[in-house]
Formats: structure tokens, C-alpha cells, sequence
């Protein structure tokens, strides 16, 4: 069973629904590998002084190895610079990635206000625009995430997603898309969406925008084709 949604006590990610987002994950393992190493050799040697040097053993042993050997200084410059490289590496390539955008077949338009997001599809003669806000807890499934209106969109095609706000700041968010997205009052910021499967996917504004900030939740569809031209043909655009 996909999780697209939360679960009690989760501790790790959703289920990825989107090529970035799978490559967020394998980033995140490789780097908790380097991690673990580093915070394991720094507890070490942090216990290792405290043992050595305590409040009645606190002599300076000037013989030490670890003490003026510039070849063990050079050695512990060149590691961290070397771990650098190899994490900085697949950031770049990931950042670039999420920003990058090829022949998108809609452009959809999210805008953050207080306490809801509207949201346009601009790409057409007749413009369709909608309000999502959030369900009260009697109408919806999904406490705090079930909302008025939900995005469609088609599976398996690019989809050029635009954020502002009208008020302060806002951010649009879906973990399972590996997408969160800052709007910003008065600038456009753009991301693509390209699903891999069907589903319904959740996620939350991630800016704190005032009082009812945890109430602003996203709801996205991802469909075929034919569902989608019924979604055009129903809405007439």
C-alpha cells in the first residue's frame, strides 16, 4: 500500500511519487552514511579527551600523536574537504534539476493567502480559477488535510507550477512530490511536477503566515489523460 499521507509516529519519508523526490531519498541515505561515520569519530574522540583529561589528570603531553604532526594536520584538511566534494556534487545536480523545466504542457498558478490558497489554470482561452480551503472535520477524511477543491493534474506530463501570495509569506508544500515551494507577495517562483503514478497526494503550507497557519493544507490528483479531459470538458476549459 502507497502512503501518499501522514501516518502516527512516521519516521521516515512518504512514499515518492515524483523522480526528484526518489532522488531526495537515495541523497538522504548516502549522506546519513557520512554523517553517522562523522558523528560517531567526534563522540569518540570527545570521550577519549574527557577520559585523558580530566580535572585531576590535566597534564599537557607534548609527545602526543595527534599533537603538532603536520602530516596528521594535513590529513584531517584534506578528508573534509574531499567529504565536502562528494556531498556538494549530486546538491548541485539535484538543485538544478528541481528548477528545471522542459516544454511544459500546463502552467498552473498556486496563490497563498490568508488562510487558503486559489489557485488558476492560465493556459487556456477561458482561464479556470478555484478557492481550496480547508474541510471541517465532520466533511472530510483526512483531518486538516482534505480541502474544498483539489488540483488535477495529468500523470506522466510536465507540469509548470507558478507560486506568489497576496498578503505574507506562504510556502507550497507535498513531501510525496519532493516539492516546497516559498510564495512570495509581489514575485513569481516556479518548479515542474512530473508524477510518475496516479494518486492523491497531501502536504500543508510550510511558511508561518499568522493564526491559522496549520490550516492551509494542498490537496493534488494525479490522473490519466481521458480523466483529465473530462476535468477540461466539466469545467469548460
Amino acid at each position: 500500500m502507497l502512503l501518499d499521507i501522514p501516518y502516527n509516529w512516521q519516521f521516515f519519508f512518504q512514499d515518492p511519487a515524483t523522480q526528484i523526490m526518489e532522488s531526495l531519498i537515495d541523497f538522504h541515505h548516502d549522506l546519513m552514511f557520512y554523517i553517522i561515520f562523522i558523528a560517531g569519530f567526534v563522540v569518540t574522540m570527545l570521550i577519549q579527551i574527557i577520559i585523558t583529561y580530566t580535572y585531576n589528570n590535566n597534564y599537557i603531553q607534548h609527545q602526543i600523536f595527534w599533537t603538532h604532526h603536520t602530516n596528521l594536520e594535513i590529513i584531517w584538511t584534506i578528508i573534509p574537504i574531499y567529504i565536502l566534494y562528494i556531498i556538494g556534487g549530486p546538491s548541485f545536480v539535484l538543485l538544478y534539476s528541481m528548477e528545471e523545466l522542459t516544454n511544459p504542457k500546463i502552467t498552473i498558478k498556486a496563490i497563498g493567502r490568508q488562510w487558503y490558497w486559489h489557485y488558476e489554470y492560465s493556459d487556456y482561452e477561458k482561464s479556470f480559477n478555484f478557492d481550496a480551503y480547508i474541510l471541517p472535520d465532520a466533511d472530510s477524511n483526512i483531518r486538516l488535510l482534505d480541502v474544498t477543491n483539489e488540483i488535477i493534474i495529468p500523470n506522466k506530463t510536465q507540469i509548470r507550477l507558478l507560486t506568489t501570495a497576496t498578503d505574507v509569506l506562504h510556502s507550497w508544500t507535498i513531501p510525496a512530490l519532493g516539492i516546497k515551494l516559498d510564495a512570495c507577495p509581489g514575485r513569481l517562483n516556479q518548479t515542474a511536477i512530473l508524477t510518475k503514478r496516479e494518486g492523491l497526494f497531501y502536504g500543508q503550507c510550510s511558511e508561518i503566515c499568522g493564526i491559522h497557519h496549520g490550516f492551509m493544507p494542498i490537496a493534488l490528483r494525479s490522473v490519466d489523460w481521458m480523466s483529465f479531459r473530462y476535468f477540461q470538458l466539466a469545467n469548460n476549459i
